[in-house]
């Protein structure tokens, strides 16, 4: 399990095709699964501090169980955009949308590394959610596209998993094995967001699962990406 906890990188193309893989088996049962992580999803959006009117996306929605808490934030006025690379996740979130009859709340088939000319046209968004979106944080391509959709300033939400301290180590295996059921890269979970924590001012961060897991946040600086 030692190689396994230091895989070498893969390519982006390659992660995708894991990862696609995964959750074409997964869709059916994912929401299922999402319970431990709840008042996680809850306590990210909330540092987002989203207004009525605003406009937030929400990265790698999968099934869209984030939708009704973004969108009852932003309000009637307001507007919530999801993206996901994986058709039969957006399925589920389609069918959340229609029997909800969200008029303003709007989803796009795509890799996050296509997102920035999808995007081109449309606003500039407020906020941005990563909910357990590991796959993205590891891809510079793939913050590109996303960040590429924000305005300067925007706040910026994530929550994601990561290995436990270093005297829990054993216990990584285990976090590793977690993380590799979703993720098509599933390693470097040390540090996840160590390529978009420059990117943001007024970084907080916090743990949580006992260490396995975070919560940051912080607002998108006016430099643009390397």
């Amino acid at each position: 399990m030692t190689t396994h906890l230091h895989a070498p990188p893969i390519s982006d193309e390659a992660t995708r095709r894991r990862s696609l893989a995964k959750y074409r088996r997964r869709a059916a049962a994912y929401d299922s699964t999402c319970g431990p992580t709840w008042s996680i999803r809850q306590r990210s959006i909330d540092r987002l501090q989203l207004q009525p009117g605003q406009s937030v996306l929400d990265v790698a929605c999968g099934t869209g169980l984030s939708l009704p808490l973004l969108r009852q934030r932003v309000g009637d006025d307001g507007q919530v955009c999801g993206f996901d690379h994986s058709a039969e996740m957006l399925a589920h979130a389609r069918a959340r949308i229609a029997t909800a009859d969200w008029g303003n709340v709007r989803l796009l088939h795509t890799p996050a590394q296509a997102l920035a000319s999808v995007w081109a046209s449309t606003r500039p968004v407020d906020a941005l959610l990563f909910h357990y979106t590991h796959d993205i944080l590891r891809s510079a391509d793939a913050l590109r596209g996303v960040l590429a959709c924000a305005r300067p300033g925007a706040r910026v939400a994530i929550a994601g998993i990561k290995y436990f301290p270093r005297w829990l180590g054993p216990l990584n295996a285990w976090v590793y094995l977690k993380n590799h059921a979703y993720n098509g890269a599933p390693g470097e979970l040390r540090s996840p967001w160590d390529r978009i924590a420059p990117l943001l001012a007024d970084w907080s961060f916090e743990t949580t699962q006992w260490g396995m897991g975070y919560i940051a946040s912080g607002t998108l600086s006016e430099a643009p990406m390397p």
